[in-house]
């Protein structure tokens, strides 16, 4: 219909080009704005390009860490890795959020134990620890003076046992490291503080006390995370306590008659009521889990304790981050993803967009994520949830006498916790 101003049709509106149109159609109006000149004008409206774009700073060698993070890890996993540090960053550390870190393959051996969890520890940015036992194990090594070295994989290992020396893939190191972390454990474990059953957090700590006193005796500075978590109050739990050369010496010990014992009970208990603290406090869970395997459904699985087998009311963790190199469809459970841990209860169906993946190997991941806090986030207050074990396991036990038909009793007051110390 003509114009009432100047008798011309008006132009016709732009029609968005897209791959389910007329081909002819999108083909002629792409010329025609060639040769008019016309600004192209894409999609800006459309919902699936809200995210940023992509135009990185070049890269000079002046970029930090962070830096090169927020402004080049733009896209895949590089994007993932991105999206891992910021959630960690921005929601991960609120004051009212509890962290456990789940540490599986051989991180501490590389030295990840003093270059990057350490400082993660005494910033306040991990509050709570599952590992395997091996990685405890051979952060000792360092605590005690003890040397690893680099070393050459294709070094032949029928040599390498010949000449004593133990290989970790690149990492080399000499037998008698292994008798003399042994010998320590074994001397350690023969004191009276040791005669009773405990949960591994509680061992763990008396280690890391006894690892402290070796390493000012020999001058050398914080080296081992055990002796860093004790002195900070971060429990230190193990899945498997006989899985590693310290259940091991433990396990021999017995046979001595020691009294030592480490209480699975205990340690699936206590987990639970870390995570059922943190939310009675009127804060959020976060898990950071780097591999997978048993620490990873160690952690994941307080929240099915809490609810499906104790029967307290609970929606799983807030916050989800994982660094793995495992896939997801061969079903294991160090590739299963955020939204298949929803199914059973593990994670907040509602928190799901603050669920992070990034498919790449630790020993990158971390050092990056590491530097990536520390530069964009001040340090925390320490929870120091060791000793606040008893505190937790009391709410939890309150919790659970009420969902399982104990009689109504006025509230205890004193098992209302803080949000931190």
């Amino acid at each position: 219909m003509p114009s009432k101003k100047n008798g011309k049709k008006p132009s016709p509106r732009p029609r968005k080009s897209s791959a389910a149109g007329n081909k002819s159609e999108q083909k002629r109006a792409a010329e025609h704005r060639e040769r008019s000149g016309t600004a192209h004008t894409a999609h800006e409206g459309s919902k699936w390009l809200q995210g940023g774009r992509i135009a990185p700073r070049r890269i000079d060698g002046s970029e930090s860490a962070a830096d090169l993070i927020d402004g080049t890890f733009l896209a895949y996993n590089a994007a993932r890795l991105r999206e891992a540090c910021q959630l960690y960053t921005r929601k991960m550390l609120d004051d009212d959020v509890t962290v456990g870190l789940t540490l599986t393959g051989a991180l501490t051996p590389a030295g990840l134990g003093m270059a990057a969890i350490i400082p993660l520890i005494e910033a306040g940015f991990v509050d709570w620890i599952i590992s395997t036992g091996a990685n405890l194990y051979h952060d000792a090594h360092f605590g005690l003076g003890l040397a690893m070295h680099r070393g050459n994989p294709s070094a032949s290992d029928t040599v390498l046992r010949e000449d004593g020396i133990v290989r970790i893939y690149d990492i080399f190191f000499d037998y008698d490291v292994l008798l003399s972390t042994d010998a320590f454990f074994r001397k350690i474990v023969q004191g009276p503080e040791f005669q009773r059953p405990m949960s591994s957090a509680e061992f763990h700590a008396l280690c890391g006390k006894y690892i402290r006193e070796r390493e000012r005796a020999l001058g050398i500075g914080n080296k081992s995370l055990l002796g860093v978590a004790y002195e900070c109050g971060v429990p230190v739990y193990t899945s498997s306590p006989g899985d590693s050369s310290i259940g091991m010496n433990v396990a021999a010990l017995a046979l001595e008659g020691n009294k030592c014992m480490i209480d699975p009970n205990a340690d699936v208990n206590e987990t639970a009521s870390i995570v059922l603290g943190a939310k009675r406090g009127g804060g959020k869970s976060a898990v950071l889990i780097c591999g997978g395997g048993s620490p990873k459904n160690f952690a994941l699985q307080t929240e099915p304790q809490i609810q499906e087998v104790l029967g307290i009311d609970e929606k799983g963790h807030d916050y989800f981050l994982q660094v793995t190199d495992a896939r997801p469809d061969t079903g294991g459970l160090s590739g299963a993803t955020p939204a298949e841990a929803v199914s059973w209860g593990k994670i907040d169906p509602e928190r799901l967009p603050d669920a992070v993946v990034c498919y790449l190997d630790s020993t990158v991941a971390l050092p990056l994520l590491t530097a990536y806090v520390h530069a964009r986030h001040a340090p925390r207050k320490l929870k120091r949830l060791l000793d606040r074990r008893e505190e937790n396991m009391r709410v939890l036990r309150d919790e659970f006498a009420r969902a399982n038909g104990a009689p109504d009793e006025p509230a205890d007051t004193d098992a209302k916790l803080p949000m931190h110390r």
